[in-house]
């Protein structure tokens, strides 16, 4: 049996657009894969993991702000984007929801929804939070290789989190929150001989944040955060009994976020975050086939062989990139075009950011901006997102535009609506 042509199409498309999703190419001549233009530009090396889903921005508010959030105020969506700023929640509760259809350019009835919720303890230092996101892949129908309907099925991922953060000073704050990641994808079918099921992992976050308010910009009020989350550190996925196992998307998330009370109705905050997978790039194979006889696998030319635990390959993710390889199509001999490794590691590093306005804590505009290499997948698009607060009640929306005709990420709509309870936490006790 075997899976139909539509839900191999789909998925090889969905999981690129996701994140960035691919198998190194060798680079055979000196034109650009994509552009055209000399090689040495950089060639098409995106990185492949596992549930891509959990790299998702689950909410308007940083969706709107360029899918920048580790280190803006906090809120019940920053079990997601960095669980450490929970320590600092000015509210003693909040709970949220979150939708998006997803890619509609794409496929017609595919969405990812989000729940999340805090609360914190009694000695106002520490909070606790939990989120569900459910990622529905719409209808696929399998076939067997005669092309024969097998049956419908409705693949779909979840994760549930738990989380807890900190306060370890007037300024300082540290969270953890422990994952556990659901990947249903074939509903048990069998694959070319062998059973399939869904995938499973644990994961965890650790995360810091820092903040300082009463900041003098001049003759104006103005708050200083900085953020830090490692996400997703677990066990990599396999779908099947002996199948091969993937990294699920360990990733490092940076950034800083300022906030500027303009006077006592207006504010504007500025955030910018940096994103970069901790799992191994691709490398260039031996263009012959040859096999290390070490690991009796192909024979890496150029970076590292990424059949590797996920401790060394996280902390190798920082020196892998196999740069440009320039092959001798006559005598199959190769070289690596100086500089550009270094250039393609720096080339894994997203960009986001945004700009935040508040008037009067009530109504709120946001603006901003994704980039991501285009050899790395070449996500990039403005976002925009409007939110509105009456008392307990919230509504977000964001609205994103892609730079590239016809992208599937064009015109991607998220809506977030929550409520906050009893009103402002008390300040804590002074010590």
């Amino acid at each position: 049996m075997a899976f139909a042509s539509p839900f191999r199409s789909f998925f090889s498309a969905a999981l690129l657009l996701l994140a960035s999703v691919s198998s190194a190419q060798v680079n055979t001549g000196c034109i650009n894969q994509l552009t055209g233009q000399d090689c040495r530009e950089g060639v098409l090396n995106t990185i492949t993991t596992a549930v891509p889903f959990l790299m998702i921005s689950v909410d308007s508010r940083a969706g709107g702000m360029g899918d920048a959030g580790v280190a803006v105020s906090p809120d019940a969506n920053s079990i997601h984007w960095n669980p450490s700023k929970l320590a600092f929640a000015e509210h003693d509760g909040e709970f949220s929801m979150s939708y998006s259809p997803w890619l509609r350019n794409l496929v017609p009835d595919m969405s990812l929804a989000y729940l999340a919720g805090y609360k914190r303890l009694s000695n106002k230092r520490s909070t606790i939070g939990g989120s569900l996101r459910y990622f529905n892949l719409g209808s696929i129908l399998f076939t067997d290789i005669n092309g024969s309907t097998i049956r419908d099925f409705k693949p779909a991922e979840f994760a549930v989190d738990v989380a807890f953060a900190q306060q370890f000073g007037e300024n300082f704050s540290g969270g953890v929150a422990i994952r556990y990641i659901n990947s249903n994808l074939t509903g048990g079918i069998s694959v070319q001989g062998a059973n399939s099921q869904a995938g499973q992992s644990v994961a965890a976050d650790v995360s810091f944040f820092y903040q300082k308010k009463d900041l003098q910009l001049g003759d104006r009020d103005g708050t200083f955060a900085m953020g830090l989350n490692i996400s997703n550190i677990g066990a990599k996925m396999s779908y099947t009994d002996a199948g091969t196992q993937d990294f699920i998307p360990i990733n490092l998330r940076l950034g800083p976020a300022m906030t500027v009370d303009l006077d006592d109705y207006n504010s504007l905050t500025f955030a910018f975050d940096l994103n970069k997978l901790l799992v191994p790039t691709p490398p260039v194979f031996s263009p012959t086939n040859t096999i290390d006889p070490r690991t009796g696998r192909l024979e890496v030319i150029s970076g590292r062989d990424p059949n590797v635990g996920v401790a060394e390959g996280m902390f190798g993710s920082f020196s892998d990139a196999p740069g440009v390889v320039l092959i001798d199509e006559n005598d199959s001999t190769f070289s690596v075009v100086d500089g550009t490794k270094w250039k393609e590691e720096l080339r894994e590093v997203n960009i986001g950011g945004g700009i935040e306005y508040w008037y009067a804590k009530q109504f709120a505009f946001r603006t901003g901006y994704f980039y991501e290499h285009f050899t790395k997948g070449n996500r990039q698009y403005f976002t925009l997102g409007a939110g509105l607060r009456y008392k307990t009640f919230f509504l977000d929306m964001s609205y994103l535009v892609a730079n590239a005709q016809r992208s599937p990420l064009a015109n991607t709509l998220r809506f977030t609506l929550g409520f906050r309870f009893d009103g402002k936490s008390k300040k804590k006790p002074e010590e």
